[in-house]
């Protein structure tokens, strides 16, 4: 059984955030009972997942509209804005006030806006990211984790679950683990739940189903965590990335074909 994460109150009843670290304690309704008909003409009920439009204002402007799933908003936007670069600890957060589908957001300097520039292109196909890469941090770091460690900790991403899971890892053991709609947005929120809990992220280990693309790999070294395993494959972008930034990426954990795709020195227990 994977261990019981709770997400807390629900964000309609929390109006404060505290900057005093503290454990979340109850679930919210992560997905909903509808009614359908199937091709052959039952009628059935499935269990499909819910999605929450929230706006973000940052010291009362508009920074940007997200999809997120319900709940765990404070550890959402502490992560968010930092990956962001807009705060460099939580103790910049001024406080955070939770309202319906929105996010107002007072920080102690105000003038400060993120320094990443990421350039959005659209084209036939979809959206490409590039990321000025000259301009991330780089990690440099002597911590190894165990290749006994992370598959010890896999049941914690709950594979049969059709959200996105992130979890942290710290000495064989999930400090915390997040579900959203989008892993990028559970990636921020289990972030802000260490950077609220004081966690030296650099002795971290992020854990996460799905595809690893830069926009994690740069979350990563902006937070300054070294060791990024994935269930799935990473991007041959995102491997590149990790390799310039130090970021030690690991793909298709639990399974036979795990590899180590950067900084391999850092995963004790794989044969060089």
């Amino acid at each position: 059984m994977p261990p019981n994460f709770s997400w807390g109150r629900s964000h309609l009843q929390e109006n404060h955030f505290s900057l005093h670290p503290r454990r979340l304690n109850r679930e919210f309704q992560m997905f909903r009972e509808m009614q359908c008909v199937t091709i052959d003409g039952r009628r059935v009920v499935r269990k499909v997942v819910e999605e929450t439009p929230v706006a973000v204002f940052v010291n009362g402007r508009h920074l940007t509209t997200v999809i997120l799933s319900p709940g765990g908003f404070q550890d959402f936007i502490t992560g968010y804005l930092y990956t962001e670069e807009i705060v460099r600890s939580a103790d910049e957060i001024e406080s955070i006030r939770i309202e319906d589908n929105r996010i107002s957001v007072l920080t102690k300097n105000p003038f400060r806006r993120g320094s990443v520039k990421k350039t959005i292109l659209s084209g036939c196909g979809g959206s490409v990211s590039y990321i000025d890469t000259e301009r991330l941090p780089a990690i440099d770091s002597d911590f190894t984790v165990s290749i006994t460690d992370l598959q010890a900790t896999l049941a914690a991403l709950r594979p049969s679950s059709p959200l996105d899971v992130v979890a942290l890892m710290d000495d064989g053991r999930v400090i915390t683990c997040a579900e959203d709609l989008d892993r990028h947005n559970a990636l921020d929120r289990v972030i802000g739940h260490g950077l609220r809990d004081g966690l030296d992220l650099s002795q971290i280990t992020v854990l996460s189903t799905g595809t690893v693309t830069t926009e994690m790999v740069r979350k990563c070294l902006t937070a300054g965590i070294p060791v990024l395993v994935s269930t799935d494959l990473p991007t041959a972008l995102a491997v590149d990335v990790a390799r310039g930034g130090g970021l030690c990426l690991v793909g298709s954990v639990g399974t036979p074909e795990m590899a180590v795709f950067t900084h391999a020195e850092r995963i004790s227990g794989v044969k060089r």
